[in-house]
């Protein structure tokens, strides 16, 4: 006769911890898979109704099964739900890096390169292992082991980006005036009024297949798998482009896109120009955009000014005070 499985109970805190790894999203899928089989057990099922139910070999089962009764009349202070269905320390030789050590090796990877006099922009295995052999913190370490060893609880190679705040004494009244332009963009729409938001993608690579793209068609020995779309992996390079894109934010859709090369005072104006001369009969344009310096340039600033009728002797020494809307820092109207 095939032996019996062992016989599992399970408490009320048990159960509830189980089910919490089980439903919770960020759960190992390996603990997920061991929780799943001690419910199973605890339903009386045996260990090759489960291996069919989870799709696992038996032998799997069965060890997880007995493991948990080992360890049952533990409390759960003592040993946590995961840390039951957690595997047990493989048998091997002690790692001969230290604590101490491995301490000494976060805070270089934390230095700047430079710092340690390497003609580098970021640390690597190599370079860090070879700075701790320098440093006398360990006699040898080789590059690979070193890289595995950072990359644990630091991702030197990795770069996150920030920018720094520049104060803005009108940033509220900004906020709250593009806010309005937003709200009542289709209200003005009605009366002939454009209210567009503008943006720019820059380095926007322009690549070209080397062969057009297959149709769909029937499974053959040739596409076997069938009713999908080839495509050539293979491109052409051809650069980078700049794209100045409007949003109608009436209609909600984009209208006279542009690009080129470059993206400098020169284009943004033309843009502008373009966008404008697209609809002759809109009473009022109202174009709202980011700070940059294209944005702010001579040609752009005295073609709005133009536009609005506002000529150099009336704009006077306050221009910007008294014309925000020429001298704008994220919008711009003219009529």
């Amino acid at each position: 006769m095939p032996k019996q499985a062992t016989k599992l109970t399970l408490s009320e805190k048990e159960l509830e911890g189980l089910r919490k790894i089980i439903t919770r999203h960020k759960s190992e899928q390996r603990l997920v898979l061991r929780a799943t089989i001690i419910l199973h057990a605890a339903q009386g099922h045996s260990n090759a109704q489960i291996a069919r139910d989870v799709n696992i070999n038996v032998d799997a089962v069965r060890l997880w099964r007995d493991r948990w009764f080992g360890l049952q009349g533990v409390d759960l202070d003592t040993l946590s739900i995961e840390d039951r269905l957690t595997d047990v320390p493989r048998p091997g030789k002690p790692s001969s890096i230290t604590e101490v050590q491995r301490c000494q090796m976060a805070t270089l990877a934390c230095e700047a390169p430079e710092v340690a006099g390497r003609p580098i922009s970021q640390w690597t295995g190599r370079e860090i292992a070879d700075e701790m052999v320098k440093r006398g913190i360990v006699p040898k370490i080789s590059a690979s082991y070193a890289s595995q060893l950072v990359k644990k609880g630091l991702k030197p190679h990795l770069w996150r980006y920030w920018l720094n705040t520049v104060p803005d004494e009108q940033r509220e009244e900004k906020i709250e005036e593009d806010c309005v332009l937003y709200v009542k963009a289709a209200e003005r729409a009605k009366n002939g009024e454009r209210t567009i938001s503008t943006d720019e993608m820059t380095g926007v690579q322009a690549i070209e297949r080397k062969q057009p793209d297959l149709p769909m068609k029937p499974a053959s020995p040739e596409l076997p798998k069938g009713r999908v779309l080839y495509r050539e992996h293979e491109y052409i390079r051809h650069g980078t482009l700049t794209w100045f894109i409007n949003l109608d934010v009436a209609t909600g859709k984009v209208i006279e896109p542009s690009y080129g090369p470059t993206r400098n005072e020169t284009d943004a104006a033309f843009h502008l120009k373009k966008l404008v001369e697209s609809d002759p009969k809109a009473k009022k344009w109202r174009v709202i955009m980011e700070n940059l310096n294209t944005h702010q340039s001579e040609t752009l600033v005295r073609w709005v000014a133009q536009m609005e009728g506002v000529t150099e002797k009336e704009l006077g020494v306050n221009r910007e005070k008294r014309y925000p809307h020429v001298y704008a820092n994220t919008s711009c109207f003219f009529t």
